[in-house]
């Protein structure tokens, strides 16, 4: 169970980092005092319902990194509790 917990938080931090290299900024929408048409129609969302995030130039590459990491160590786990337990 939590072979595979480690595998799906790495292939989601792959994602996230493949996403923010791709992307120059992204836009939060609070849903605080707004309604459901104001998600469709963004003209009227006041600015401070609005927090734009730019990534830094160094997350992406982390962010990759750390979730290759915790990929490869789930992959290599079983194999070391196998050797330890004989």
């Amino acid at each position: 169970m939590w072979r595979s917990f480690f595998i799906a938080l790495g292939i989601m931090a792959i994602i996230v980092g493949l996403e923010s290299l791709v992307i120059h900024s992204a836009n939060f929408y609070s849903s605080r005092g707004s309604t459901a048409g104001e998600f469709n129609d963004t003209s009227t969302v006041s600015g401070q319902s609005i927090i734009t995030w730019q990534p830094k130039e160094w997350f992406p590459w982390l962010v990759l990194s750390v979730g290759s990491l915790i990929v490869i160590y789930s992959f290599t786990l079983p194999q070391r509790f196998r050797s330890s337990a004989g």
